[in-house]
């Protein structure tokens, strides 16, 4: 254990009755006295953060400087671990966030009241570039040669890419057999790494990929990482910079891995720690049915964080009868498809600090709420589309007010898996595809499938002019 008081940015236990600190040189996945999990934490009296946040509009106007640029590393003074000339950008971060009515009718909102923040506009396709960023950057500070993930696609693709740019270090991604989409397992080949497929899905290849990075001194990347987090914390400075700095109602995010939502809890945490928001928005997130584990122990038996004192017996024993009943994660949404989340102890803290709240939905309602957002202007990958789901279901139960202003995250770009999109447009009420019915999804009730005409042009124009 290292002595890091003099030291602006270190690495924290986030358990306050262990609390022990490592210095940034260390790579650590969880803490070496307790074994919990890692928080990049910081001095901030010996940082300098603005006033306000208003004062990073300065950066608007010096687009052409790289870290400027990336709407990660231009609020690097509230994530301030490495030197400017230590990070690793590729612009990462230019992403939107869009008021959509057409989707809040469809949730029960008001107007101007449902918004969508498209992570899909990053370099990958997908939010895991504002976490990729500060990982690498802390891979290269620590000399790192060779860096791993388990993925269910997004991490390998955004992974790889780095790589691939910085030209400092080589990538292993690990995937499980059958469980990864085509779409973001093209990215990872295409962009030069290595992958390994193993017999078995996402859990077990995050607990392979642990094993041998500690056996080989690989740096591991996936979200137990703390400066994947650190990045992802952006996400919310650029939401809070799209409405004007200011607070929202609701944040509703998607739950698999669970590091969003770990992320955004510490963003809030810190923001109104330092005197820059006066309030914390509330946080929502949302579980796949088939991949429920923080829905089941958050919800159904009462686990809270009870300021760092977590029941752990009670999360070890669901994990076991987990294994013992050989349940693995089943859902269309590949990217939250996780029943063991790594950073489920982070998860109940960000719930805390958020007064927040745990659904699942079917993948019915996800792949419904999917073709509305599409409808709205912005496709997703399915996973993105529980957020949507998740804020229509907290409004049917009065959870959320019509007039609540609710940010929904949408984590991927809809071409990550296009398979699920294709499958459930061209469904008729006469065919469902298996792909949709195997998962309990028996109707396409927004689908816009291709209309089968014959090659004549006065056939053609009849079924234009009935459009």
């Amino acid at each position: 254990m290292s002595t890091v008081s003099t030291e602006i940015a270190y690495q924290k236990c986030i358990s306050p009755a262990c609390a022990a600190t490592y210095s940034l040189d260390e790579v650590l996945t969880g803490c070496p006295k307790c074994g919990e999990l890692l928080d990049v934490s910081y001095n901030w009296d010996q940082v300098p953060v603005p006033q306000s946040l208003r004062d990073f509009e300065k950066r608007w106007s010096n687009r052409n400087h790289p870290i400027d640029f990336s709407g990660v590393w231009r609020f690097r003074e509230l994530l301030p671990f490495a030197q400017d000339d230590q990070i690793i950008t590729i612009g990462e971060g230019q992403t939107m966030l869009k008021a959509s009515n057409p989707v809040a009718k469809y949730a029960g909102l008001n107007d101007d009241c449902l918004y969508l923040q498209y992570e899909g506009l990053n370099p990958s396709g997908s939010f895991k570039d504002n976490g990729m960023t500060a990982a690498s950057t802390h891979a290269v500070m620590v000399g790192a040669k060779v860096a791993a993930c388990a993925s269910t696609g997004n991490t390998s693709a955004s992974l790889a890419v780095y790589a691939s740019v910085a030209q400092k270090f080589k990538v292993v991604v690990f995937v499980g057999s059958g469980k990864i989409a085509l779409g973001k397992l093209s990215q990872a080949l295409d962009y030069g790494a290595k992958t390994v497929q193993i017999q078995g899905d996402f859990d077990d290849a995050l607990a392979r990929v642990r094993e041998v990075c500690n056996e080989e001194g690989i740096y591991l990347c996936n979200s137990v990482n703390p400066f994947r987090l650190e990045g992802q914390k952006s996400i919310m400075f650029r939401v809070l910079e799209s409405l004007n700095w200011e607070v929202p109602d609701w944040i509703v995010v998607p739950g698999g891995n669970l590091g969003n939502s770990s992320a955004f809890g510490k963003a809030f945490m810190e923001l109104k720690a330092l005197g820059l928001i006066d309030r914390i928005p509330r946080l929502a997130i949302i579980n796949a049915q088939g991949a429920d584990t923080l829905y089941q122990l958050y919800e159904q038996e009462g686990l809270r964080w009870n300021g760092g004192n977590y029941d752990r017996a009670a999360s070890t024993d669901f994990f076991s009868q987990m294994d013992q009943e050989n349940r693995r994660a089943s859902t269309l949404a590949s990217a939250i498809e996780i029943n063991r989340p790594v950073n489920f102890s982070k998860s109940l803290r960000a719930l805390d600090v958020c007064d927040g709240v745990v659904r699942e939905v079917t993948d019915q309602q996800i792949l419904d709420a999917k073709a509305q957002v599409g409808a709205g202007g912005l496709g997703c990958e399915p996973a993105s589309a529980a957020s949507v789901a998740g804020a229509k279901l907290l409004k049917s139960e009065g959870v959320i007010a019509s007039s609540d202003r609710v940010v929904c995250i949408l984590t991927g770009h809809q071409l990550k898996d296009p398979n699920a999109t294709v499958a459930y447009h061209s469904a008729t009420d006469e065919h469902m595809d298996e792909k949709l019915t195997s998962h309990g999804v028996n109707k396409a009730p927004f689908s816009n499938g291709p209309i089968v005409v014959e090659n004549d042009l006065d056939k053609i124009i009849k079924v234009i002019r009935s459009l």
